[in-house]
């Protein structure tokens, strides 16, 4: 569906954010994209929203490059968009059911339309409860769902996610990977995470950014076990990795397979560490 080819793109004092990157969203329908600060993961993502234009290589949505006219960049955007790390960027109204609308409504919407989008992307993320809330009163684990929705009402196809689950408690954090795992049924998903645990658990494939450069990708089990791989790029292994590599457990994908599973694997070893 989406596809970066060869892509470079510099700053203009010369500097090279990013080095021939080659992805293919196809590869999975949760993508992860993992780097320390400053591997160059924003400026991929405003690459791909169309916001900067790549030095060389390209994008390609639904096999043909994006083209960079405003009425392209708006039709292309209704399919492919960003939610920001900070749910306060994107929450503009006081009133959610205004807020969500307002994409729609500056883009001539009949309202009856607009009222089932709005419903439709709240019920989405569990916030249709939330309709008549005002922003000010929303916790910030809501307003990240809000922030969310106000994305989904345009039917996006491919959700990019900035920190989906920074600045959220375990439960919060543990309802939102349900909410993202949801969202696959009618969309592709690319986010960029720090939280090591969480796009271990929720991704099928991930993608390694050092300094603008692709240092790696695979199948989330297969990354996370390269130790000096994520070395180099300077980030930690999920803990669910840590267990398997240091107690010799089986790799468990997820926390409740690990809870599921762990009393038999303890006791078939006779370990009473835990």
């Amino acid at each position: 569906m989406l596809k970066i080819n060869s892509l470079e793109y510099k700053y203009e004092d010369g500097t090279r954010a990013l080095k021939g990157i080659n992805m293919d969203l196809n590869r999975g329908s949760i993508i992860g994209l993992i780097g320390a600060n400053g591997s160059g993961k924003s400026t991929l993502f405003l690459n791909i929203l169309g916001i900067l234009r790549p030095s060389k290589g390209k994008i390609e949505y639904k096999g043909k490059p994006i083209k960079y006219k405003k009425k392209d960049l708006i039709n292309y955007r209704k399919e492919v968009n960003l939610v920001f790390q900070n749910p306060e960027k994107q929450i503009f109204y006081s009133n959610i059911r205004d807020d969500i609308a307002f994409s729609l409504r500056n883009l001539n919407y009949d309202e009856r339309e607009v009222e089932r989008r709005v419903v439709k992307a709240l019920k989405k993320v569990k916030a249709l409860d939330l309709i008549e809330r005002p922003a000010h009163f929303l916790s910030y684990g809501q307003k990240k769902r809000i922030a969310i929705a106000s994305i989904l009402v345009l039917d996006t196809k491919v959700l990019l996610l900035d920190e989906p689950t920074a600045g959220l408690d375990p439960e919060m954090t543990r309802e939102m990977m349900e909410i993202i795992k949801s969202l696959t049924k009618d969309r592709k998903i690319l986010i960029a995470s720090h939280d090591m645990d969480f796009i271990y658990q929720i991704c099928d494939y991930i993608y390694l950014l050092k300094e603008g450069e692709i240092l790696g990708e695979g199948r989330a089990e297969e990354v996370f076990l390269e130790s000096k791989l994520l070395e180099e790029a300077g980030l930690d292994r999920p803990w669910l990795v840590k267990v398997h590599k240091r107690l010799g457990l089986p790799l468990y994908k997820t926390e409740s397979e690990f809870e599921k599973n762990w009393k038999g694997d303890r006791n078939e070893k006779g370990n009473n560490s835990f």
